[in-house]
């Protein structure tokens, strides 16, 4: 993409909708994404860090007045600079607040979308990290309002502890940072800045508890912290309006410094987007994604992500079905010369294609937990293969029958002419139609049915045959009969081989399906244990996010909050014990 486009936007009625433009755009991105979103009230500069992640001095639009510039959410897809095979997706929101808009529940809305959406969640503010600031993100503290984790959940029930395995590593940056980075006279770090900024006061009163809870909603429903802090980037006022046309050599030394390392660290630590278990978001999911959050929202419901998870892999496994089928048959197609000497050879060829179209078919499901699609995958590869064997032994038969025909034309035309019908012809008839044999025999590529258009053939001429054995006057009546007899034995032998040909081309198709299925096991179980690692993974990351957040509040003297991270610490270790000992009990 050359410049951002708008995303999510308000229709004329005000509710939410995705651009359908934007999401073509999306659909045609097959690798994984990385998603930084970014926050914050307006006219404070969101849109000048985004353009710099993207490398460029301009794209989204920064504004140089009191009213939000940038309205809905706008995407701008670039290749990641560090991850191959990676698109990076930057996410601007319109500034949060604005007075002339005046829709908190919208704000509220983008806030939960860009949080839901990324993988990385910046919250840009200006000034320092004070009590004001944290009121301003009061958006914070609503989203147990705005998501929920679990659709079997009642509508008072809360699920925010669960938020840590799904929502994105949080940055704060502070803008026109002016403060000396010192507590109590000692210097401190951006980050420690952070969280002194959001330590906790003991008491239960209900200011302490107003005060307490922005902080430990951003303390508990992230699964990291970060804080950058900017100073401002030119003194002039005029300049700070136009910052898109003030070269970077114009602006503070200390500023570019920062910016530089936000956007390395964003850079080299952003991870890929992921849903629940570790799957990885391609662009086309990420579109699908925020089409199924919006039509919630726009239906009056809470967002769900476990109902998101189950409808994405709907839409996704109905796809990896039809990507992997197109693939089989691609591959057949490119592959095959038909007709093919031997079962073997198409045998063969079909392991191969429809290994790949197991990897392909793997590489794109996820949560297919009865097996439902990679059942119709088999089901449909085994229908094509079926064709492909049709077709190869058609292209054999074809190629066959143009071979005997030509292989006899002369004998066709001899018997045409009465040639045999002579003292001895039978002799020479037979010794024309063993030379052709031979001839039709030696001809190379007529694939599998060889055997059978040479029988067909023979036996649609018996009655030639035996017609001039009739008429040979040189032959007496036993030799006839004995010859006769010769003739029904070799028509039975060859009959005897056509069968063999069959059930042996039976067996292989039984075989081929046989070996498919232990393909399709295997393939099956490797994902089964891979998606299981990624969900212990994903478990231990949360629980020592827990056992972490435990320790403060034990530390700073918080017995109630202490308990009930235990009471969710063991609830995880749990979970991570039943997935360390799940079996693989149903495959195919």
């Amino acid at each position: 993409m050359d410049k951002p486009i708008c995303l999510i936007e308000n229709n004329t009625s005000g509710d939410l909708q995705v651009n359908l433009e934007a999401l073509n755009i999306l659909s045609e991105i097959r690798q994984p994404v990385v998603v930084i979103a970014i926050v914050g009230l307006y006219r404070t500069g969101k849109s000048y860090l985004m353009n710099k992640l993207a490398g460029k001095q301009r794209g989204f639009s920064l504004g140089s007045t009191v009213e939000s510039h940038t309205k809905g959410i706008w995407m701008w897809c670039v290749p990641h600079p560090k991850k191959q095979d990676h698109t990076l997706v930057l996410l601007d929101t319109e500034g949060l607040g604005d007075v002339q808009k005046g829709d908190v529940k919208n704000d509220c809305w983008i806030f939960a979308l860009a949080v839901l959406l990324s993988s990385m969640f910046v919250y840009n503010s200006m000034g320092t990290i004070d009590q004001n600031a944290l009121d301003k993100l009061h958006y914070v503290t609503e989203l147990t309002e705005c998501i929920k984790v679990k659709s079997c959940n009642s509508k008072d029930e809360d699920d925010s502890f669960h938020f840590a395995r799904f929502f994105p590593a949080f940055v704060w940056t502070v803008r026109d940072f002016t403060l000396e980075l010192k507590l109590d006279g000692h210097p401190i770090t951006e980050n420690e800045y952070l969280e002194h900024a959001l330590q906790l006061r003991p008491g239960y009163g209900a200011k302490v508890q107003k005060y307490n809870f922005p902080r430990q909603c951003i303390r508990s429903y992230f699964p990291s912290r970060k804080c950058f802090v900017f100073e401002r980037p030119v003194s002039c006022v005029e300049k700070l309006r136009k910052l898109e046309e003030v070269s970077e050599n114009e602006l503070e030394a200390s500023f570019v410094k920062q910016a530089q390392e936000f956007c390395h660290y964003v850079f080299e630590t952003a991870k890929t987007k992921t849903l629940h278990g570790g799957h990885n978001v391609t662009g086309t999911l990420l579109g699908n994604l925020a089409v199924t959050y919006v039509d919630a929202i726009r239906s009056g419901a809470v967002p769900c992500l476990e109902n998101a998870v189950v409808a994405l892999a709907q839409i996704e496994n109905s796809a990896a079905v039809r990507q992997g089928h197109e693939h089989y048959i691609r591959a057949m197609e490119k592959k095959a010369e038909f007709p093919t000497e031997t079962l073997k050879e198409i045998s063969e060829l079909h392991a191969i294609c429809e290994k790949e179209a197991i990897q392909v078919f793997m590489t794109r499901s996820f949560k297919d937990d009865d097996q439902t699609h990679q059942k119709e995958l088999k089901r449909i590869i085994n229908l094509s293969y079926e064709q492909f064997c049709r077709k190869n032994e058609q292209a054999s038969i074809d190629k066959c029958t143009a071979v005997i025909i030509d292989a006899f034309q002369n004998m066709e035309v001899q018997i045409t002419a009465g040639y045999y019908s002579k003292p001895g012809g039978y002799c020479c008839f037979m010794e024309d139609q063993k030379e052709m044999i031979e001839a039709y025999n030696a001809y190379p590529g007529k694939g599998i049915k060889a055997e059978e258009v040479l029988k067909n053939f023979l036996k649609d001429r018996e009655e030639i045959a035996y017609s001039i054995l009739k008429t040979d006057q040189t032959l007496t009546d036993k030799q006839k009969e004995v010859e006769a007899e010769r003739m029904k034995s070799d028509a039975a032998e060859r009959e005897n081989i056509a069968m063999k040909e069959n059930q042996k081309a039976l067996q292989q198709m039984i075989q081929d399906q046989d070996r498919g299925h232990k393909e399709h096991v295997q393939q099956l179980t490797e994902k089964m244990e891979q998606d299981r690692q990624n969900l212990i993974k994903e478990q231990e990351r949360v629980l020592n996010q827990k056992l972490q957040e435990q320790r403060f509040m034990l530390e700073n003297g918080f017995r109630d909050q202490a308990n009930r991270l235990e009471r969710e610490i063991q609830a995880l270790r749990q979970e991570t014990r039943q997935s360390r000992s799940r079996g693989f009990c149903s495959v195919m």
